[in-house]
């Protein structure tokens, strides 16, 4: 991971409402050309766009884009939010447009500056079908408030995707990002300020939508078999089976991956029997409704070794990839062993919205967890690194888990996370409830001669919470550490609430303005499984165990 502070900024405060209103008055100027039109009409949509976009971060170009769709007098704000969004889909396919022309074009590009532009390709595709989603929960026939956290979760995926696939080139010495990164930063802003829209539309504010946001969480028939979870089960009842030995469907996970159903709207279970998996497994984002159940932590293992320091982008670097939404895994261990000198290498990577992970063990050095984005959750799962090891800008819960720094290289520290949120608007962050934060067997013979803190923040509006956990003494008594200088230490939001144990005294924590002792459980319930993931709409027919507030 990196820090993208060398970009240019647009840094705004309140835009003067002159400004504005010229801003739109220009604009219109050049797209009226009748000019027997109505004055009235003309004073009102100059009016809407201000409206609409006040509070934004970017008014400028939210004004300027609203000022460019017809009959706005006539819109109501989910439509204007529709037209915004279907305006930026039009932009996400220019710039992967760029990047293939790029990718065709340019002949020197290394295979690093190859392998990001494959990635911007993929985020790209993610992203419209993202948008795709948002756009019909905006549709007139829905009720958008009904929605608001579903169409939350989606467009603050999608800006995610753009820093993603910027990410991909921090270590390229070529010029390819600056071919792109503007129109990703427009893409960005366009959907920051949809997101600030959004929270504009009247009955959004409130800790639970109750929507179907994927109906068939909900439903007995269809959604999560109760005999899954049992300890013993008669694997014939599994739809898939696979075995290295040869005694099932297949022998490797990436088959059994490829023979499951399309688009399902049922869950499609594959058993993993006892044994070390050597293989990449990408759960495409068509393979919707899937469910890995394995024969216990340690037992059942999925194994790779890439990583940045062999060339893969992090985002590339995994060893499992789930993307489809309402994926399930029960009863692994996923682990990337490229070891601590390999510098990123990610065990598991999640942009699969609505996916859940029971009695897992995710096993790295480096970025081990990359939680990239939407909707997640982790019940008795134990996560093992050394640097930024919990990592990315979903909106996660990891409850009863274990956190586990390991040893690393002599010149490292141990940061056990590194949340990734870019812009304030986005309802991400990591939070961390009634967890064990510790040392694992090989740091605790060495741990005084290594520095572990709780977190750093990756981007300016990181967000990280721990709540009723157990901190080991392993955590330095300022508890956080600094990315690089002052950045991000006056934006970011870092929460302790009710913690327990050695590491657990606040009393010499770091003085940063974004930094608070949590002292109400009001603040703190903002990042339960109820309120933060919207859990009770799609955890209680997985049967995994949970509960939805502080304890």
């Amino acid at each position: 991971m990196y820090n993208h502070r060398k970009r240019i900024k647009i840094l705004l405060t309140l835009l003067p409402i002159s400004t504005v209103a010229l801003l739109a008055l220009s604009s219109l100027t050049l797209l009226i050309k009748n000019p027997k039109t109505p004055h009235i009409h003309l004073h009102k949509h100059i009016q809407i766009s201000h409206r609409a976009c006040e509070g934004t971060l970017y008014p400028e170009l939210c004004v300027s884009t609203l000022s460019t769709f017809p009959d706005l007098h006539s819109k109501s704000l989910p439509e204007i939010i529709s037209a915004t969004v279907n305006k930026t889909v039009a932009e996400v396919r220019a710039s992967a447009s760029n990047c293939t022309g790029i990718r065709k074009k340019l002949t020197n590009l290394t295979p690093l500056e190859k392998r990001a532009l494959d990635d911007c390709l993929e985020l790209f595709d993610d992203t419209v079908a993202e948008f795709r989603t948002a756009l019909s929960d905006l549709s007139p026939k829905k009720s958008t408030s009904k929605h608001y956290h579903h169409l939350q979760t989606l467009l603050s995926g999608a800006i995610t995707n753009q820093y993603t696939c910027l990410d991909g080139f921090a270590y390229s010495k070529g010029n390819v990002r600056k071919y792109i990164e503007d129109s990703l930063y427009t893409i960005s802003h366009h959907v920051s300020n949809s997101l600030v829209m959004l929270k504009k539309i009247p009955g959004v504010n409130v800790s639970s939508s109750n929507a179907d946001v994927f109906p068939e969480y909900g439903t007995l028939k269809d959604g999560f078999p109760t005999w899954v979870l049992q300890t013993s089960v008669n694997e014939t009842k599994y739809d898939l089976v696979v075995a290295k030995d040869g005694s099932g469907n297949f022998t490797t996970i990436g088959e059994a991956v490829a023979a499951a159903p399309n688009s399902s709207t049922t869950r499609f279970v594959i058993y993993i029997k006892a044994g070390a998996y050597y293989e990449y497994v990408e759960v495409a984002r068509r393979k919707t409704m899937l469910m890995f159940v394995g024969d216990g932590i340690g037992k059942t293992l999925v194994k790779g070794n890439r990583s940045v320091g062999d060339g893969w982008t992090t985002f590339q670097s995994f060893t499992v990839a789930v993307v489809g939404d309402g994926f399930i895994a029960k009863g692994m261990t996923f682990e990337n062993y490229a070891g601590p000198s390999k510098h990123q290498a990610v065990a598991l990577r999640s942009n699969a919205d609505l996916s859940a992970f029971y009695q897992c063990s995710f096993v790295a050095y480096q970025d081990t967890l990359y939680v990239h984005s939407l909707r997640q959750f982790y019940r008795e799962c134990d996560v093992y690194g050394t640097v930024d090891f919990i990592f990315g800008n979903a909106a996660v819960v990891l409850q009863n888990c274990n956190l586990y720094a390991r040893r690393p290289n002599e010149n490292q520290r141990n940061i056990f996370t590194a949340q990734g949120r870019e812009d304030p608007n986005q309802n991400t962050g990591i939070s961390i409830l009634n967890c064990k934060v510790a040392a694992a067997a090989d740091l605790i013979p060495v741990q005084s001669s290594f520095r572990t803190y709780l977190g750093r923040p990756w981007r300016e509006y990181s967000r990280t919470v721990y709540l009723h956990s157990y901190i080991g003494d392993l955590v330095e008594p300022a508890g956080w550490l600094e990315w690089s200088g002052d950045f991000a230490l006056t934006t970011l939001y870092y929460g302790e609430y009710m913690n327990r144990g050695p590491g657990s005294n606040t009393s010499a924590r770091v003085t940063w303005p974004g930094y608070r002792v949590i002292t109400n459980s009001t603040e703190a319930t903002q990042f339960t499984v109820g309120n933060f993931i919207q859990g009770s709409e799609w955890l209680p027919s997985t049967n995994i165990p949970f509960f939805l507030n502080l304890s």
